[in-house]
């Protein structure tokens, strides 16, 4: 069954599926309402639908990679999700990657925060299942390999851990430390460690 909100915050219909390995989204377009995707995010499509929706239909999405979805609804509010972590969301967000925090954050090269303001719906992908962290004046150390996103509320450090316990970590021995009132998503796996073990079984050149 599709999940249909009846409050004033019109949250997309949508129903995800299939959790928490193989997840897919399908969100139920209303008429002249839109979605915006990453590139090769789309599974299928009702017949109609178009790139601009002008008649009612639905949309399938996917990550290219085995993981969950989740959905996270903004009411003028700030998320922030590392690039590799975003799918789909309102054409009303705004989706920031040149702000100032954006510098790299994360162990492996090419992932950095996005920042999505405003009013709207956001789906977000992981690798693995997601973990949602609830923090209340707290303080929470993760592996930065398993971040996915975090909410405004939230500040971070990020810290690189020397000797035995980086053996632990799946990068490059660094952790973020978020303190603060918010919600943190984690992944349950880490495409860092996942390399790591993949490596010795492939094919060597030369």
């Amino acid at each position: 069954m599709f999940i249909k909100y009846h409050d004033n915050s019109s949250i997309m219909q949508h129903e995800i599926l299939y959790k928490p390995a193989y997840t897919l989204v399908e969100v139920k377009l209303e008429a002249g309402e839109r979605i915006e995707a990453e590139s090769g995010a789309m599974v299928y499509m009702s017949p109609g639908i178009e790139i601009a929706t002008k008649t009612k239909g639905v949309v399938g999405l996917a990550p290219p990679y085995q993981g969950d979805i989740t959905h996270h609804r903004l009411n003028g509010e700030t998320l922030y999700i590392q690039n590799g972590s975003y799918m789909a969301s309102s054409p009303q967000l705004s989706l920031d990657t040149k702000w100032g925090g954006a510098k790299s954050f994360f162990s492996r090269e090419g992932l950095f925060l996005l920042k999505m303001s405003g009013t709207g719906d956001a789906f977000i992908s992981s690798f693995g299942a997601i973990h949602e962290v609830k923090m209340k004046e707290e303080t929470f150390i993760i592996d930065t390999g398993h971040m996915v996103a975090f909410t405004e509320g939230l500040d971070y450090s990020v810290k690189r851990v020397g000797g035995l316990k980086s053996t632990i970590l799946s990068g490059e021995g660094l952790v973020a430390e978020f303190r603060g009132t918010g919600t943190l998503y984690l992944q349950t796996r880490s495409m860092n460690s996942f390399i790591g073990w993949l490596t010795p079984f492939l094919p060597k050149s030369g």
